[in-house]
């Protein structure tokens, strides 16, 4: 009888050690790492996301061919070892919620870049404001990878209208949806597709065939983030002047109006939100890309920047507690 109540009380002892929820530790973190890019945005040095894109790039010059194949081993190669890296961090941390939480916090902030985003927006926009396009030609390039040597500054404008309202998704809601429904796997092998479609994901002689599956899986894997973008960026549309019946109209009709299944979705509904006309024909290394028209309003000036970065960070604040609430309800009931 003793012998057995100490088995018994063992095996309690032991199932309450061990049944920790997984979902509040996972909420907590995803909600904290975005409080964390919000203050401190990028780490300054020695950032994860640049470290990946030079591991990349020495993979790349072994790697690369003119091939398909050849293009999909380079993403299993270099999307495998990240998302393998977050698999590892949630198993050692999933003892303590406390420490799955500060785990998942740092991670997400690691790969999180909405802070970074605005805030080259909003210097762009003060060059404008001032009248130096020199200056903001050079800005430009931080946040989109088109030609600008002769952009004026209405083009310069839209360029960065539509860079926020695409990177609202890259940068913020995607990461969050897949950390919140994956973890952490989720969450860093995300950021590692989009970073590949970056480096190589281009229409360009020497991507074209070898970057095609890191295109092709970073259009797969944004699919429903970007609608998702795109839905609250259009009910919020009142905090920035907008009407959300407008924004979900634009959003609707206009979405599919862009080479990239995705982008117009975000770019569509931004239009909608702020009452601007987006899309016309970009340039990338000379090669004319041309998309839209996204929206019925005039084209976007300087001080619509101010009211895109507005939206974008309260998109970003929405979406945040909607991944804590999705982390939560489907982690929930799953042990650590």
């Amino acid at each position: 009888m003793v012998l057995a109540r100490q088995q018994r009380g063992g095996t309690g002892r032991c199932a309450c050690r061990t049944a920790v929820s997984r979902g509040p530790g996972l909420a907590l973190g995803l909600w904290l790492g975005t409080g964390l890019d919000a203050l401190a945005g990028d780490p300054r040095r020695a950032h994860p996301v640049a470290m990946f894109g030079r591991a990349a790039s020495v993979a790349e010059s072994r790697l690369w061919a003119d091939s398909r194949l050849r293009g999909a081993a380079f993403a299993v190669a270099c999307v495998a070892p990240v998302t393998g890296l977050g698999w590892a961090l949630d198993r050692l941390s999933r003892r303590s919620a406390g420490v799955h939480a500060a785990v998942t916090a740092v991670a997400a902030w690691a790969v999180l870049g909405g802070t970074s985003l605005c805030g080259e927006a909003l210097e762009l926009a003060r060059s404008l404001r001032a009248g130096d396009l020199a200056a903001a030609r050079r800005r430009l390039p931080a946040l989109c990878g088109r030609d600008c040597d002769q952009l004026d500054a209405t083009e310069l404008a839209r360029a960065v209208v539509e860079s926020v309202a695409e990177n609202t998704c890259d940068a913020v809601v995607a990461p969050l949806l897949w950390g919140a429904v994956c973890g952490l796997p989720g969450l860093l092998g995300y950021r590692a597709v989009n970073t590949l479609d970056a480096m190589v994901g281009h229409r360009t002689p020497r991507y074209a065939r070898f970057g095609w599956a890191c295109a092709r899986t970073d259009d797969v894997v944004n699919y429903l983030p970007a609608r998702l973008t795109g839905v609250v960026a259009a009910v919020l549309a009142p905090a920035v002047g907008g009407n959300p019946g407008r924004a979900l109209r634009i959003l609707y009709s206009h979405g599919g109006a862009h080479p990239s299944p995705n982008s117009g979705r975000c770019e569509a509904a931004f239009a909608g939100a702020l009452g601007v006309r987006l899309g016309g024909v970009n340039f990338y290394q000379g090669r004319a890309e041309p998309y839209g028209p996204l929206g019925d309003g005039p084209p976007p000036a300087a001080r619509d920047i101010d009211r895109t970065v507005r939206l974008s960070r309260l998109t970003s604040a929405a979406v945040s507690l909607l991944a804590a609430g999705v982390a939560y309800r489907v982690h929930g009931r799953r042990r650590l």
